[in-house]
């Protein structure tokens, strides 16, 4: 299924002043389109109209901003696709919050399309999640949900990531990293490096998220295929040594004002099959081979330090906004695997599952996210 640029004129024309306009900007050139499409069909049915006009923007796999319908049903199943049949394209002007947006389609003068309050960056993945539209409303002076450049492109990058979490005293795994040109010029030596690790191993895109490119390797004729397909994904590969124990998930949340980070209670995915495997991209978002364990089983001492743990995370990436750290848990043995800055807010996700699980429901949790994107300043802070 595809969304294609709206005909309509767009939403000033009947724009209500009292209420907070947003733009749901959605799509993108990652191998995660399909699931930021999903993202943006859940917030579209969840979000109160009452208090929020919406403009939704789908940005296509090429790079186009389109003005899209306002219409879930067009975004949900996991296939989803931003389309244009026209290049008309959604320009947003920087440097001044009271900007609108111009709609500039072929043939037609450019005219203007709204001025949003606050952007909800529905973005997965590179050349979203990872700083680079964060970096674009910063120019734009534009208010938007989410952790800023440094802290998208740290969390995005798993190998600058654990560099930070390490530099932090937090506990993260054993790993190494292959760079284009390691694999280019120092491949038996990168092979090496990995299989130190011991098997198996798990071999990740750098930059690609929603375990997109991830896959198992148990011997080297495994391994370079792994790092072969991961590079399908991205040219930065992480290896990391498989842990032994549980994967635990924390939600945390941006303190109003000076408050500390908030967190949620810990969830487990637990597969239904062991012919799953682990928790890869079709697991996720086209399968039903899961179900979430919320609250997850754990010694109340084991919980609280995941929860302190999840914030130190979070703050030491310098995150805002939302984020969900992901953990290993080996009886009190604990090490951090992942910081999420934009983790998904599908039905089946585990984000606001958990938030649910802990008093704040997926509209409450919306709301939430865009009062802390509208309360903060633009600029450096």
């Amino acid at each position: 299924m595809s969304i294609t640029s709206s005909p309509e004129p767009g939403p000033d024309a009947a724009a209500d002043r009292g209420k907070t306009r947003i733009a749901l900007v959605f799509g993108g050139r990652s191998g995660e389109h399909s699931v930021s499409c999903a993202t943006a069909a859940a917030v579209l049915q969840a979000i109160d109209r009452d208090r929020y006009e919406v403009v939704p923007i789908g940005i296509t796999r090429d790079g186009h901003w389109v003005l899209t319908a306002d219409d879930p049903a067009l975004l949900e199943g996991g296939r989803a696709e931003v389309t244009a049949a026209e290049p008309a394209r959604v320009l947003m002007p920087l440097g001044s919050t009271s900007a609108p947006l111009v709609l500039a389609e072929p043939g037609q003068v450019p005219r203007e399309l709204a001025a949003v309050d606050v952007v909800l960056p529905l973005l997965h993945g590179p050349f979203g999640e990872d700083g680079t539209i964060q970096g674009l409303l910063e120019l734009a002076e534009v208010r938007y949900v989410g952790s800023g450049v440094l802290a998208s492109a740290a969390g995005m990058d798993k190998h600058y990531m654990k560099i930070v979490l390490a530099a932090h005293g937090l506990p993260i795994g054993p790993h190494t990293v292959i760079t284009p040109r390691m694999w280019q010029v120092e491949k038996e030596s990168s092979m090496a490096s990995a299989a130190a690790l011991g098997w198996p191993v798990f071999v990740k895109p750098a930059r690609a998220g929603s375990s997109l490119g991830v896959s198992r390797a148990s011997n080297l004729e495994e391994l370079e295929a792994a790092i072969e397909a991961a590079r399908a994904h991205d040219p930065k590969v992480v290896v990391e040594a498989a842990q032994v124990g549980r994967e635990i998930e924390i939600g945390v949340l941006q303190g109003r004002g000076d408050e500390p980070p908030r967190t949620t209670v810990p969830g487990e995915i637990v597969l239904e099959s062991p012919a799953a495997g682990f928790y890869d991209y079709n697991t996720k978002y086209l399968e039903e081979v899961e179900t979430m364990a919320i609250p997850a089983e754990l010694p109340p001492v084991v919980a609280g330090r995941l929860r302190d743990l999840a914030i130190e995370s979070f703050t030491a990436l310098g995150c805002e906004g939302p984020a969900r750290v992901d953990f290993f848990v080996n009886g009190e043995d604990v090490a951090v695997n992942e910081v999420n800055t934009m983790p998904g807010f599908t039905p089946r996700s585990m984000y606001p599952a958990l938030w649910q699980a802990s008093g704040l429901s997926y509209p409450a949790l919306l709301d939430e996210l865009i009062a802390l994107a509208a309360e903060r300043p633009t600029g450096l802070r």
